[in-house]
């Protein structure tokens, strides 16, 4: 036998192990689907959903996490959350839970990693200033999960994609933890075209509520909430936004009030109401006191005036910044920065498909918060000259 066919073996015998240990509700990786199928994936020895993972923790813009708001931003403190640390609870807690349950735990991983790929720089706020100026030149609303499957399937690799497949694609544009689920049923029988139709059904009407087609993406919508709800509490006591003691009695009593005993009580709850069922639930009295605490976190955190302070700054240097981009590729100025450190080398598809105001869209959401202050320092606020000329 050759070393070729050991290691397909190998894998054969992963799938299998999969089949006789997973949930009947679980997805197998042998129901993995791309939508160009690749020989030397068929051939090799990872399993689809493992392989996807691993595409995506060797993205760029996996990389760009690092640098990339989660709530609070332009704050000097180390241990703020930042983006890349939210990805690796959501990952964790979803993980642990899709273990719990029996659930193929590869799926859930690749569908964590991927979920905040397309969140812009300065996180929702980026995300609101992003959509209004798509809004103005004509793309409708920016989206980030929208984003993170376009980054994924056609900015990546210079515009030839990942090739991931549809259940960890469909599991990203499904992700949203913003809206409140006290249960997750999947929505079944999807395909490629009927992910299409979806994103440009999300793009017309944005309230549109999408569920994932597997419950492995279930799991990870609800560990969304589960990862940042405390811990954003935790960032603004840290802060002194709010104390401990703001924290409302109803969810204390039910949830705890730290993130640890927070999310241990969550992820109980979920296992134990999710157990060898079709679905993920909380119970209602612990799905209230989700609700309750994010409400909380809401009024007293993500709106607070207090860490809105610069926000108008960051508006109008996105509205300058984008505006910029976008002269520079109408007068087809190739020594700007959006040419040189974006669309070179990008292929030709990217570069005639998609319009000005997409590309610049485009490279504006994949900046990390330094780089975007760093293009508003080089290029809206004067320099000092020499002293000579």
């Amino acid at each position: 036998m050759s070393k070729g066919d050991r290691l397909r073996e190998l894998r054969v015998q992963l799938d299998e192990e999969e089949r006789k240990r997973l949930s009947p509700y679980a997805c197998l990786s042998r129901e993995a689907v791309r939508q160009n199928e690749e020989e030397r994936v068929l051939a090799g020895h990872r399993q689809s959903f493992s392989l996807d993972g691993d595409r995506i923790l060797h993205s760029k813009a996996f990389t760009r996490y690092i640098d990339k708001t989660q709530v609070f931003y332009l704050i000097k403190n180390d241990h703020i959350t930042h983006r890349v640390l939210h990805v690796q609870l959501v990952s964790k807690i979803a993980r642990t839970v899709g273990r719990l349950i029996k659930l193929n735990e590869d799926l859930i991983e690749a569908i964590a990693l991927g979920h905040d790929i397309g969140h812009a720089p300065f996180g929702h706020d980026g995300e609101k200033f992003l959509s209004e100026l798509s809004e103005k030149y004509g793309m409708g609303q920016f989206l980030h999960n929208l984003q993170s499957v376009r980054f994924l399937q056609k900015i990546e690799r210079k515009g030839r994609g990942w090739n991931l497949t549809l259940q960890v694609l469909d599991g990203i544009l499904c992700h949203n933890g913003e809206l409140y689920s006290q249960a997750l049923y999947p929505a079944k029988n999807k395909d490629f075209s009927g992910l299409a139709a979806e994103i440009q059904g999300k793009k017309e009407d944005p309230s549109v509520d999408l569920s994932p087609m597997t419950l492995e993406g279930c799991v990870v919508r609800m560990a969304d909430a589960m990862s940042y709800v405390g811990r954003d509490i935790e960032d603004a006591i840290r802060l002194k936004l709010i104390t401990r003691g703001d924290i409302p009695e109803d969810c204390r009593k039910v949830l705890g009030d730290t993130n640890g005993t927070i999310v241990y009580t969550l992820v109980e709850d979920l296992v134990l109401n999710s157990l060898d069922k079709p679905y993920v639930s909380f119970s209602k009295e612990v799905g209230e006191a989700l609700k309750e605490l994010k409400t909380f976190n809401h009024n007293h955190i993500y709106v607070s005036d207090r860490v809105k302070t610069q926000t108008h700054k960051i508006k109008l240097m996105f509205e300058l910044l984008f505006e910029k981009y976008y002269d520079d590729l109408e007068s087809g100025n190739e020594e700007s920065d959006i040419y040189r450190e974006f669309l070179d080398g990008m292929s030709w598809e990217y570069k005639n498909q998609n319009p000005p105001a997409e590309i610049v869209r485009d490279f504006i959401a994949g900046m990390t918060d330094d780089y975007f202050l760093g293009q508003c320092q080089k290029h809206l606020i004067p320099q000092t000259m020499p002293t000579t000329l």
